[in-house]
């Protein structure tokens, strides 16, 4: 945990600079300016839009969970969802399998079993945003070829990891690797609950739960806009930060520290927004969005340690 507390404060420290950077480039007197003009008063709103993007994302967190069998009580269900959030500063949000370690710290499940649920958390999350950014990219005529990509890749994935032929082939490579054959039985476990999880049914549930989830944050993203310009339209904003998040997503850099940022920015600068208005916009939907969302991980973790106590490597160690 040490060592966890050390990695979130060296990236708590490279968004600073990043941030310091934005303001220098963008004029620090303007963009006070900026910000003065911003009408605080829609903070709570925006900020209840993001808990309204995560209420439905838990509803799709424990709808997978009951499909792959594992019993959480609704209330350490909603800690460790929350505590996952911790990592979202991580690359792509794949530190989110933090959440495998603690529910097999409450109940003992093998991590091998609930892994599959983050990744199609993830794998769903951007896919949803892939055919945000991927409706908006044809109307807008902007990033059509990466939107259309990034679908196709998505898609691929999900073909790939539920194809019992590959991952034959998968297991029978892994058994000659002399680490890696004796848990032969866990990449089946992992197989089972991703081939269960990605079925046409709960796929097509998760992905329409996304969509609305993910369509909040848009929202709130859209009233930010509306304080700076009234010539942004709201399709335009889904387009734009759907657009962004999956490029930063790409870059698998923690959080897409610099690349959602900067692609909020360039965007809304060839909007016709000027710079500090632009780097006031992109710095308070960041702040009401992956922030508050760490902010909240933070908190649902202080709860976790509390009632479970803190993991040790024995939690993380997964032989059971």
């Amino acid at each position: 945990m040490e060592f966890l507390r050390k990695k979130i404060f060296i990236i708590i420290i490279f968004a600073g600079i990043l941030y310091l950077a934005f303001s220098v480039y963008s004029d620090f007197e303007k963009l006070l300016s900026s910000f003065r003009n911003f009408n605080f008063i829609l903070l709570p709103l925006i900020l209840f839009l993001s808990l309204l993007n995560y209420l439905f994302r838990f509803f799709k967190w424990n709808y997978y969970l009951g499909i792959i069998n594992v019993q959480l009580n609704k209330r350490d269900s909603v800690i460790v969802f929350l505590s996952g959030f911790l990592m979202s500063i991580t690359p792509g949000k794949l530190g989110e399998l933090f959440k495998s370690f603690l529910i097999k710290r409450i109940n003992g499940t093998s991590i091998s079993k609930t892994a599959p649920v983050v990744l199609v958390e993830r794998i769903t999350d951007f896919l949803s945003l892939a055919f945000l950014a991927l409706i908006g990219s044809y109307f807008f005529n902007y990033g059509f070829i990466i939107s259309l990509l990034m679908t196709i890749f998505l898609i691929l994935i999900i073909i790939m990891i539920t194809n019992s032929g590959i991952f034959e082939i998968f297991l029978t490579a892994i058994s000659k690797i002399n680490f890696l054959k004796d848990r032969v039985s866990k990449f089946h476990q992992l197989f089972e609950s991703t081939e269960l999880l990605l079925k046409m049914k709960p796929l097509s549930f998760a992905l329409v739960i996304s969509i609305i989830s993910w369509g909040f944050e848009c929202l709130g993203y859209y009233l930010v806009i509306t304080n700076f310009s009234d010539e942004i339209s709201l399709l335009w904003s889904a387009f734009s930060y759907s657009f962004s998040t999956i490029v930063g997503a790409i870059s698998m850099l923690p959080g897409g520290l610099g690349i959602t940022e900067g692609s909020i920015l360039i965007m809304l600068k060839n909007s016709g927004l000027k710079l500090s208005d632009s780097t006031a916009v992109t710095f308070i939907t960041r702040a009401s969005t992956l922030w508050f969302a760490v902010i909240i991980g933070m908190i649902a973790f202080i709860i976790f340690n509390h009632k479970f106590g803190e993991i040790e490597i024995k939690d993380i160690n997964d032989k059971n």
